[in-house]
């Protein structure tokens, strides 16, 4: 005979504890009851032993199996299957209470008879229990060996069997149970094919509360029901609020499932891409995890680091043959370039500061004085809105050559843009990116190249810009230009706002009735009329001879020159405001002596006014009419 041939089987009307009995030697099957003839009056002892259960309720009329794992459960158990008598099976409150006082325990329990004892390979006991009547606990007798409590027996009304509301009730239970198990893949699908087939009314209420998947206070309320009339009300309830937990946890898998099978199925083929370009050999991931490591150390705002990641992985679905790629590259290496929140620290040392500026240049005492004033600030607040200064005058005074004066005098990195002739308004905002040949305008360029969000940038001749059909570049300046609006400075390229408040703009003009009013109103307008002749005296002697020298590879003591040497150049062959013509004129006369070096001719050090004649020419200005 086979194995299977050995197997006992046994009857149980609780479908949903068969793992707990397939121990290798039994097999449980439902029973399946008809009709609704009235239960078996069982005459229930006055003194019962109480059986603890730790998460089960027994109902009346259902047959329940049963784990016993403690030793005064398990000689309860033998005591009274010795006798043949019955016990009363109640609920502990807490489950994980080991040894239970009689205040652990609930009031109300059923009473029932031992059908079968087996033996469990673990020592523990599964005893299968006939549920007979609900009982309530009076008082407890006694603790050892094991509870024993004396109990009044509790019969369940029967509501009239031709009761219309019991009807329905008993067929909402049968149809929400079932839609319970068809949604919750826990359930098992025979017990679907029990309550179909249970035509007891009192059957069906019992069997679904002993196996449906209920909690044991939920178990333990049905079971305090006073009747089958309450009862099937509260189980309906119940039943009505675990359908929609089960269908909204089936909403939520459903939902999460997608979820991750969107991402999976975009990482597939991200993959796929990957291994693609690794075949073709194009490096491309190379470059961009690059980019992704630099962009880690950067120190931008979040909304700029967002973006970046954001475009990024634009490229990584791109393929590297198309156009697009390349422009996307350029966009993401212009955005790890730019300093965004990086600055050098100011040169706060005023006396260092000023000495610097006297150094490089002579005279321009109000513009000095400005540059002292707004470092004294930053130095007393800590933090100032850079100003817009405006240096207009002749040409040849320095307006130029002064921004980088400005720039070592601040410790600051310097950079300058020459708008003269400029009449398109995207080279100052940038084109846009859809454009063939986009770039970014030349104040974010100037930026990119300083290294530095807080630089001295030179605007050079601001008042020889030019309207066009391409717009109107000094109106893209007014935003340039005014420290209420520069915090937000938008680049058509960049797409993004740039913080330009830190950067210390210093325009230059020849002439200042060429600029647009609205732009003249946002600038801090300083004059730089021109020298005296004692000052150009000084500024050739301290700055310019010494230039022209160095520029000519001529050592000191081989070309010097007096004050009245000097004098007679800047008063016979100049006639300007500035120093440009006598830079030039100093230039041609070291040329000169350049020469006489080089042919090794005999030459006095100091250049008379009889060489000034001889190397320059006659006079052109005399000084009456100067």
């Amino acid at each position: 005979m086979s194995k299977k041939d050995k197997i006992e089987t046994i009857e149980v009307d609780d479908v949903n504890l068969v793992p707990e009995l397939l121990d290798g030697n039994h097999r449980v099957i439902p029973i399946v009851t008809g009709g609704d003839e009235p239960v078996e009056e069982v005459e229930v002892p006055e003194i019962i032993p109480i059986l603890t259960l730790r998460s089960s309720v027994l109902f009346p009329g259902a047959i329940t199996p049963i784990t016993v794992g403690r030793d005064k459960s398990i000689n309860l158990v033998r005591a009274v299957n010795a006798e043949g008598g019955i016990l009363g099976a109640v609920l502990q409150r807490e489950s994980d209470v080991e040894d239970p006082a009689p205040d652990d325990m609930y009031k109300v329990g059923t009473a029932a008879r031992i059908i079968k004892i087996l033996e469990m390979p673990n020592g523990n006991l599964t005893v299968i229990l006939n549920g007979l009547e609900k009982v309530e606990i009076t008082e407890y007798i006694t603790t050892e060996p094991y509870f024993k409590a004396r109990v009044t027996a509790l019969r369940d009304s029967t509501p009239d069997v031709k009761s219309i509301e019991f009807e329905a009730l008993v067929d909402s239970i049968r149809d929400v149970a079932l839609n319970i198990i068809n949604v919750s893949p826990s359930m098992p699908k025979e017990a679907a094919f029990a309550i179909k087939n249970i035509d007891s009314k009192r059957g069906i209420i019992n069997f679904i509360c002993s196996n449906m998947e209920l909690t044991d206070e939920d178990r333990q309320s049905l079971l305090e029901a006073p009747g089958l009339l309450a009862r099937a009300r509260k189980l309906l309830e119940i039943l009505i609020r675990e359908q929609q937990l089960a269908e909204l946890k089936n909403q939520i898998q459903e939902r999460v499932k997608q979820e991750i099978d969107k991402q999976q199925r975009d990482y597939y083929l991200q993959q796929q891409m990957r291994t693609i370009q690794d075949e073709l050999g194009d490096g491309a991931d190379a470059d961009i995890e690059k980019m992704r490591e630099e962009a880690k150390k950067k120190n931008w705002p979040a909304e700029v680091g967002e973006t970046f990641e954001k475009e990024l992985q634009k490229v990584e679905r791109l393929n590297p043959a198309v156009a697009e790629y390349s422009v996307q590259m350029t966009y993401l290496q212009l955005l790890l370039e730019l300093p965004w929140n990086d600055v050098t620290k100011d040169n706060l040392d005023l006396k260092c500061a000023r000495e610097q500026l006297d150094h490089d240049h002579f005279g321009l005492d109000e513009v000095k004085e400005r540059l002292l004033e707004h470092l004294a600030v930053i130095k007393l607040k800590g933090d100032l809105k850079s100003p817009i200064l405006c240096l207009y005058g002749p040409p040849g005074v320095g307006k130029t050559s002064l921004g980088k004066s400005v720039a070592a005098a601040l410790g600051r990195k310097f950079g300058r843009i020459s708008l003269g002739g400029l009449h398109d308004e995207s080279e100052i905002r940038g084109h846009r990116r859809t454009y063939i040949g986009a770039m970014p305008g030349r104040i974010i360029q100037t930026i990119r190249r300083c290294g530095s969000s807080n630089p001295v940038i030179i605007l050079d001749e601001v008042d020889k810009v030019t309207v066009s059909n391409h717009g109107d570049p000094s109106s893209a300046l007014l935003e340039v230009l005014d420290p209420e609006q520069n915090t937000t400075f938008h680049d058509n390229y960049l797409d993004m706002e740039y913080d330009l408040s830190k950067v210390l703009f210093i325009a230059t003009a020849n002439n200042i009735g060429n600029i647009a009013p609205a732009l003249r109103d946002r600038m801090e307008m300083i004059n730089i009329a021109g020298y005296l002749l004692e000052e150009k005296v000084r500024i050739a002697l301290d700055h310019l001879l010494p230039k022209q020298r160095e520029a000519h590879g001529i050592k000191e003591q081989e070309m010097t020159m007096t004050p009245e040497v000097v004098e007679n150049v800047i008063a016979c062959y100049t006639r300007e405001a500035g120093v440009r013509s006598l830079d030039k004129n100093l230039a041609k006369i070291a040329r000169a002596r350049a020469k006489q070096i080089a042919f090794d001719e005999a030459f006095a050090p100091e250049i008379s006014i009889r060489d000034v004649e001889k190397i320059l020419g006659m006079p052109k200005f005399l000084k009456e009419e100067y």
